[in-house]
């Protein structure tokens, strides 16, 4: 059984989802970022879904079709056009060496305000370490119609994440402790360096 999406969640806007346990990619949810100079700033996630997640899936389709009915007033026409681009994307067809997308979709989110980053019981995090790409967390996003320069698409905006648990860091980065060893106060080679150079 999945975690719940509350009754709540579900009335207020049909477009909006809670996954089940996911895996956070990317993560800027403390400052904004923005990829390149033309960009506005945002705060962006992108979280990774197994394909086994039926629970996530079956909420972001539902949000989806909500999403689709919407649009239709928004890009003018009676039905979605078939070439809509879509918020959820295969990680085993875009990404197939990268080892963390095997067997998952992904979603890109952003949102202008800061989203609320909590802990399992909800508390605001304040340790920005705590939030890493690879960590297992819950994301509450929001799928809505754009039409953009005749470019016609459902994008997902960002609304809270909530960490889960600690998961395998994302990418080839060693940590800290992994890199350096501890030295002691009385080794101290600096006479040997400052000969190195005469």
């Amino acid at each position: 059984m999945g975690l719940a999406q509350t009754t709540a969640e579900k009335k207020s806007d049909p477009k909006r989802v809670i996954t089940e346990k996911v895996v956070l990619s990317y993560p800027h949810l403390f400052q904004p970022h923005a990829f390149d100079a033309k960009q506005e700033p945002k705060y962006t996630a992108r979280f990774l879904i197994a394909k086994t997640d039926r629970v996530t899936l079956g909420r972001i389709k539902s949000a989806l079709d909500a999403a689709k009915e919407e649009g239709l007033s928004v890009w003018g026409v009676k039905k979605a056009p078939g070439n809509l681009k879509m918020p959820i994307r295969d990680g085993d067809v875009e990404f197939p060496d990268s080892p963390e997308y095997v067997g998952h979709y992904f979603v890109n989110a952003n949102c202008k305000q800061p989203p609320g980053v909590v802990d399992r019981q909800v508390q605001p995090i304040l340790d920005q370490t705590e939030i890493y790409p690879g960590c297992i967390v819950r994301a509450s996003i929001t799928l809505y119609p754009y039409n953009f320069e005749g470019v016609k698409g459902i994008a997902c905006g960002l609304n809270h994440v909530q960490k889960i648990a600690d998961g395998e860091p994302l990418g080839n980065r060693i940590s800290v402790e992994a890199t350096f060893q501890a030295i002691d106060d009385d080794d101290d080679d600096d006479d040997e360096i400052d000969n190195l150079f005469l």
